[in-house]
């Protein structure tokens, strides 16, 4: 018999089966209820049956699902699954390898796996699994002693993989909108349907409370671990003037408190490790964000601190700026802490974006043309198993940025712009760059659209203060909302 064509909208309610609460009807007749209610995947299990009869009942309740085209998944049974032509199978941790029914089933069969870590999402992935039940999520009847994981980790492994995520464990109609912005493509299920006085009116009530949870408007959301710059210009300030034009919501961790100007850096406040430490937690275990921008770290624990976070997280991109130098040329980093940089923290970046001086220090070779900043960049990707986006601001005659990724070369042609209001560039593209990074642009298309937002954030011609002043974040504000048709997230 042929299988039903798996999609991601089938994990919108996604119904598991419990006996013990039939009573006043059969099992079959609960899921039909169900079905009638707009369940849209059936997952039967059974603990106590013979393989005989579970098959006999799978059967059954094939034909009912089809009828109402609906996948049916058998909980554990990989026999039970194909002697009764079910659509797919869902295994626990324990269970069966997911390689293993691969190759017994073929391509065209279902499977689900439970992953309640990101390390266990990721192997399922790769070993071919087509969905995730990620939980348990809220406590659960059927599983009192389940391990319960966060909304933060619940994004977390739901952004870190490529396949569908449905949350399960406790969820019912009073807690759906809880879900909200977890990246889940559904929920799965038992007691809140199976245990209702009426099953089909439970189903219909939860199914309508999750899809409203899903499909509210949500925002992607970057973070910026940086400096503080009272001015406005440089560091935090102008990391979240700029995600938040580049439409995602933004998010700080402050390293440090500068005090500066146009003019220059007259101070240097660091933040403790501890409380650098307090404070990713405080965002990674709320607001999981979709990618993480790293600035100014002036100090050797900072960074130590800073990657410690990052190893334990494990965010999708990780985009480091390698600040030494302010514009005005003030130093930003101590001498020691620029090992403790290539040590520790460049080899967790997905995408490093140093400027010409930043880019020496990091390949000890001198750039002064084309072929230089090729050779610097190709050796500073190897060497940190990263991206590289050598910025060519720095270079009097163009203003020509490098991508190197992989072994292959990527060049992004700019027109140098006549401005001396130039405090901030660094801090504003890579803060761009992470922005359509988590809104899921491609590496190529995200550097392209963050260019095109600071070449017209310095073509506008802002003339703040007495020095290298900032550019203009909020450039086209008016133009692109003026007459209410624009989206800001779709910008």
């Amino acid at each position: 018999m042929k299988k039903m064509i798996f999609h991601k909208d089938n994990l919108l309610l996604y119904a598991v089966t419990d006996r013990a609460w039939t009573g006043r009807q059969t099992l079959t007749e609960q899921i039909e209820e169900a079905l009638k209610g707009g369940a849209t995947m059936i997952q039967l299990r059974e603990k106590n049956l013979s393989e005989t009869d579970f098959i006999k009942e799978a059967i059954a309740v094939r034909r009912l699902c089809r009828a109402y085209h609906v996948p049916l998944i058998i909980n554990d049974n990989l026999n039970v699954a194909l002697k009764s032509s079910a659509d797919g199978i869902h295994v626990g941790t324990e269970d069966m390898p997911v390689e293993e029914i691969r190759k017994r089933a073929g391509k065209h069969f279902i499977i689900g796996a439970t992953a309640k870590t990101l390390e266990q999402a990721k192997a399922a992935e790769a070993a071919g699994a087509d969905y995730l039940g990620v939980g348990a999520v809220f406590p659960s009847p059927t599983k009192k002693n389940a391990i319960r994981i966060t909304k933060a980790q619940l994004k977390q492994i739901s952004s870190s993989v490529s396949i569908p995520v449905v949350a399960i464990g406790g969820i019912e109609s009073s807690n759906a909108a809880d879900l909200q912005g977890c990246g889940i493509c559904g929920a799965a299920v038992v007691s809140a349907i199976f245990a209702a006085e009426n099953i089909s009116s439970a189903t219909a009530e939860l199914k309508e409370k999750i899809t409203q949870s899903l499909h509210k408007p949500t925002i992607k959301t970057a973070l910026s671990i940086a400096g503080s710059d009272p001015s406005g210009g440089a560091g935090i300030q102008a990391d979240l003037k700029t995600m938040t034009l580049n439409g995602v919501y933004a998010m700080s961790v402050i390293t440090a408190l500068t005090a500066q100007n146009t003019t220059g850096v007259s101070g240097v406040f660091e933040v403790t490790p501890a409380f650098l430490a307090q404070q990713l937690d405080a965002v990674f275990q709320d607001i999981f964000p979709d990618a993480v921008k790293i600035g100014m770290v002036s100090s050797v624990s900072a960074i130590e601190v800073i990657a410690d976070k990052l190893e334990e997280y494990k965010p999708k991109h990780i985009i480091v700026d390698p600040v030494m130098a302010a514009t005005s040329g003030a130093k930003l980093i101590h001498e020691d802490a620029v090992a403790a940089l290539k040590r520790r923290l460049l080899p967790l970046a997905s995408l490093l974006t140093p400027n010409i001086p930043e880019a020496e220090v990091l390949s000890d070779l001198s750039i002064q043309c084309r072929e230089d900043m090729l050779r610097s960049a190709k050796q500073i990707s190897e060497t940190y198993g990263c991206a590289v986006l050598c910025k060519g601001g720095h270079n009097p005659d163009q203003a020509d940025d490098l991508l190197y990724e992989n072994g292959c070369c990527h060049w992004f042609y700019g027109k140098r712009i006549c401005t001396q209001n130039t405090h901030g560039t660094g801090c504003t593209l890579s803060s761009a760059i992470a922005s359509n990074l988590a809104k899921g642009f491609d590496l190529v298309t995200a550097i392209k659209r963050a260019k095109d937002y600071i070449s017209h954030a310095l073509s506008a011609g802002l003339d703040l203060g007495r020095g290298c002043g900032p550019l203009f974040h909020g450039f086209d504000l008016n133009s692109r909302f003026a007459d209410g048709s624009k989206n800001l997230q779709e910008y």
